[in-house]
């Protein structure tokens, strides 16, 4: 039952829904401006991007390393994550459904999973553009709200930022959809998508939550992937943020995990009103939704092992490739991304399955700890996405001196963990039969086991993630740190101990 308060806010947001395939619409009510004061600026953590190729074939390692980096494809990062030996048991997420959370949408969705799926060999789903859709297929499908207005570029004369250019979004959505479905090719994906900018001022946060709860209420996900984070600092007032929680409460009660991206500024919190002129918070921070307790927080690091593996490889160590943080570190195969958000909640105390962590572990004071896991994140590590917009689109992007154009991109961010790792959950769905629900108690609980801890997650022990000198940053530390958070999973021995913790 959604409480009285909770349906005003669905009824206002979520009017004008449209499911696509097939495709609904319900009567629409307008959202007022009064509370967009309240909200900061929701924007995706897409950190940096790279266009490497215009064509759509992938570039080559070779194009990668003349830009200063190395590019993973499906196969070898699920080569560092050991994946490999749950495909071979039939474990890839097979009847758990993803839903990715995004503003905008893009118009080119459907076309560009194919691109992908063909260029990687990897399944198709019902609903990508060019494929007959089969018994058993799973299924790419679409829930706009309040409708999608067609991707556009900002006028000319416009005197806006740029900051929620439907291109940048798309290039999200691309990166989202792309890498969930890579990481868990047997489950369905349900993009879910709010037009920010067209409901009258108001930032995009509540629209977004009410689609989430919309999304839970409905029984159409099992695990909720959220590419987007505002630091806790930015809100006007801690009530403004506690006004949010209703849908991950509703989302923990129906048995749906929700992760977040952790964010991609490292410990410093930029407050992006007035645009024109964002500043700096002189303490470090943390961002929301990854902070909230009911959330899994997804930080990021650097992934130094060997781009070219194929899927059924071993975790093989790489430093002498690009990017030159993994040259410089010889030896190590994750290092704790620089711009990786972590650190301690101003707003949430710890939470009790934080009570227990990891020998050697950085300690967890009062307040909750942020990340809980990570995967990889650093665009000079990232991950082959293909993106195509309109041409008019295309000139949000800008690569450079020049508007990007349609073609593969190399993209990094916790925005690249955070769909990967809704991927593994939805394979732990598959493992248990259904979802898992909130999955940070179960994590904890196999962490604290010397011996799974050791064999089940990658322990991230080097890097720092202070991105601005006025602000102090946090090392990476043996067992669980304020950078990488438990660390990242051998996912073979990871899911099914998770499964079993969680029961």
């Amino acid at each position: 039952m959604v409480p009285s308060a909770r349906r005003r806010i669905l009824a206002a947001v979520v009017g004008g829904l449209t499911l696509v395939v097939p495709s609904a619409a319900l009567g629409a009510t307008a959202v007022t401006t009064a509370s967009a004061a309240t909200y900061p600026q929701v924007r995706p953590t897409v950190a940096e991007y790279t266009q490497l190729s215009t064509s759509t074939t992938p570039p080559t390692q070779a194009q990668c390393g003349s830009a200063g980096r190395r590019c993973f494809d499906p196969q070898s990062v699920q080569a560092a994550y050991n994946v490999g030996p749950l495909y071979a048991k039939g474990y890839d997420g097979t009847g758990m459904t993803i839903a990715i959370v995004d503003s905008y949408g893009s118009d080119t969705m459907a076309h560009d999973l194919h691109v992908f799926d063909q260029a990687f060999g990897i399944a198709a789903m019902c609903g990508e553009e060019s494929v007959t859709c089969a018994p058993g297929m799973p299924s790419f499908s679409e829930l706009q709200l309040q409708g999608a207005p067609a991707t556009v570029a900002p006028p000319s004369q416009s005197k806006g930022t740029g900051q929620e250019d439907k291109a940048g979004w798309a290039l999200e959505v691309a990166l989202d959809v792309e890498t969930a479905h890579a990481m868990a090719p047997g489950a369905n994906i349900l993009l879910v998508t709010t037009p920010t900018a067209e409901t009258l001022g108001v930032q995009g946060l509540p629209q977004m939550m009410a689609a989430e709860d919309y999304v839970v209420q409905h029984h159409l996900a099992n695990v909720i992937s959220q590419s987007f984070a505002s630091g806790e600092g930015a809100f006007a007032s801690s009530q403004a943020l506690q006004n949010l929680r209703y849908a991950f409460q509703d989302a923990a009660a129906n048995g749906v995990t929700v992760l977040g991206s952790s964010g991609d500024n490292g410990s410093a919190i930029t407050l992006k009103t007035p645009v024109k002129n964002p500043r700096t918070l002189p303490d470090p921070g943390v961002e929301w939704p990854a902070s909230d307790p009911l959330v899994t927080g997804v930080g990021g690091t650097y992934l130094c092992t060997d781009a070219n593996a194929s899927a059924t490889s071993p975790r093989t160590v790489d430093s002498s490739s690009n990017p030159a943080k993994c040259q410089a570190d010889p030896g190590q195969a994750e290092i704790g991304w620089t711009d990786g958000g972590g650190g301690y909640s101003s707003i949430f105390s710890r939470p009790s399955y934080q009570d227990t962590l990891p020998a050697g572990s950085t300690a967890i004071g009062a307040m909750r700890g942020v990340p809980d896991i990570s995967l990889q994140a650093s665009s000079g590590t990232g991950m082959l996405v293909y993106v195509s917009l309109p041409p008019d689109g295309n000139s949000g992007l800008s690569c450079g001196s020049a508007a990007c154009s349609t073609g593969w991109y190399d993209i990094g961010g916790t925005s690249l963990s955070c769909p990967q790792w809704a991927g593994l959950t939805a394979i732990a769905d598959q493992i248990n039969g259904g979802g898992l629900g909130q999955i940070n108690p179960a994590l904890y609980k196999v962490a604290a086991n010397p011996a799974q801890y050791a064999a089940d997650f990658n322990d991230i022990t080097i890097g720092n993630n202070q991105t601005d000198p006025t602000v102090a940053g946090y090392s990476a530390s043996t067992g669980w740190d304020p950078v990488t958070g438990l660390g990242t999973p051998n996912a073979a021995l990871l899911l099914p101990d998770l499964v079993a913790a969680a029961h």
